[in-house]
């Protein structure tokens, strides 16, 4: 299995836990005289399947994810951290653009006599160091998907 259809299965597999747990939380009481319309025991025992599926799955993946050696990026590891934190900067900087441009502001000034709002940032340069940021978070994310696509999950060492 490559490790994208492992990530892919582990989102089906959270996905899964999800409605499980909205099911069980729907027929974990019910009205006297009538039933359920679903068994809620039967649903977790579904649920603990599923949830052990997951976290063995989430290991594998760690796994592969720990040995995997992305060159300049180092491993898969330090790509995925590398990519959380250019999204988080990239966040910053367009939030801090926005704000400093007036762009998010409700209060517009209605008379020359109120005080003038001037901006404490320089907005151009936030949004050029913005698109810097963007740029390499998505040739981040294009190594990052070539690498899930090109490498096998990490087999089972151990039990499970």
């Amino acid at each position: 299995m490559r490790l994208a259809e492992a990530l892919a299965a582990r989102a089906d597999l959270q996905r899964r836990i999800e409605q499980l747990r909205a099911r069980i939380v729907a027929n974990a009481r019910y009205q006297e005289g009538e039933e359920p319309a679903e068994d809620a025991a039967t649903l977790i025992g579904e649920a603990d399947t599923a949830l052990a599926d997951l976290q063995h799955l989430i290991r594998r993946i760690n796994a592969t994810n720990a040995r995997l050696d992305l060159g300049i990026d180092g491993t898969m590891t330090d790509a995925l951290a590398a990519r959380d934190v250019l999204r988080l900067r990239h966040s910053v900087l367009t939030d801090a653009a926005a704000a400093a441009s007036g762009s998010n502001d409700q209060y517009l000034r209605q008379m020359r006599s109120e005080l003038r709002q001037v901006s404490a940032l320089p907005v151009a340069q936030l949004r050029v160091r913005a698109d810097a940021v963007a740029q390499e978070l998505r040739e981040l994310d294009n190594r990052i998907q070539q690498a899930n696509w090109s490498n096998d999950l990490e087999e089972e060492s151990g039990s499970r």
